[in-house]
């Protein structure tokens, strides 16, 4: 990987983490494009810049982390099923990770969904909460688990499970954010150990292309989560769920013309 991979790929990280547009399939389009997607610095690489994508949540909406201890209790609560079954199907996790195929599929079938979205939950919009309480954390945290499945959206999951929870888009779409802190920061944490365990380490212009690749996805994710906010607010889902659908097609389009798609 070079400089310029690495900012490619961290410009698509900082995009893709926090839109309900699934980072795992635009990085396996990236990557593979680029031929870099068998490196296994690509693979660690792609996982320590998600750092820069978490501080940028930090960053916008600072305040909100000086509250009182409720919200870090809330954020507790919604972490703890992913954080149980991620650890449980830790295996069988990766496994599917190893399946462009579904990644694909769920791409489409959540594009689908995302299609429908808006109608379904008209009334929540209109008279939606933007308060959320223990219980409802802890739901979508519930919600949060399918997007373990890759190509689902960690931030698709979460956004519906708060409007399932009868809380606004621009309420479910920020809690989305805040939950994504602690359960980015463990995934990344745990894969960079396991990545130790087994021998790796950085060195040289790999240390330079972390520090490159977490700053560049810190900025572009503060744009996108600022851009995002707006356009959902006054447009909704389906142009998301369109957009899922064309990026599962190239996806399935470019791994049945036989061009190797590995996911990072």
């Amino acid at each position: 990987m070079n400089i310029f991979e690495a900012i490619i790929l961290a410009i698509i990280e900082g995009i893709t983490e926090f839109l309900p547009i699934s980072s795992t399939g635009h990085m396996i389009i990236g990557s593979s494009v680029m031929g870099i997607a068998e490196d296994d610095f690509t693979k660690t690489f792609t996982i320590a810049i998600q750092f820069g994508a978490i501080l940028s949540v930090v960053a916008i909406y600072w305040k909100q982390f000086f509250q009182t201890i409720n919200f870090y209790l809330k954020l507790i609560a919604g972490f703890i099923p992913a954080a149980i079954i991620g650890f449980l199907l830790d295996d069988y996790i990766d496994a599917l990770l190893e399946n462009v195929i579904v990644v694909a599929v769920t791409l489409l079938l959540g594009g689908i969904v995302l299609i429908y979205v808006d109608k379904w939950f008209a009334k929540t919009e209109e008279s939606g909460t933007s308060v959320v309480t223990y219980p409802t954390a802890f739901k979508i945290g519930l919600f949060q688990c399918i997007a373990m499945i890759p190509g689902v959206s960690r931030s698709a999951a979460t956004i519906i499970g708060g409007l399932a929870q009868k809380m606004n888009r621009k309420a479910a779409a920020e809690f989305s954010f805040f939950l994504a802190i602690p359960t980015m920061l463990a995934a990344t944490c745990y894969k960079l150990l396991k990545f130790y365990k087994a021998g790796g380490g950085f060195h040289g212009e790999e240390i330079t292309l972390l520090i490159v690749g977490n700053i560049v996805a810190f900025i572009v994710a503060i744009i996108a989560i600022k851009a995002f906010i707006s356009f959902l607010t006054k447009h909704g889902f389906k142009y998301f769920g369109y957009y899922r659908i064309v990026v599962g097609i190239i996806i399935l389009v470019l791994y049945f013309m036989g061009i190797e798609l590995t996911i990072v």
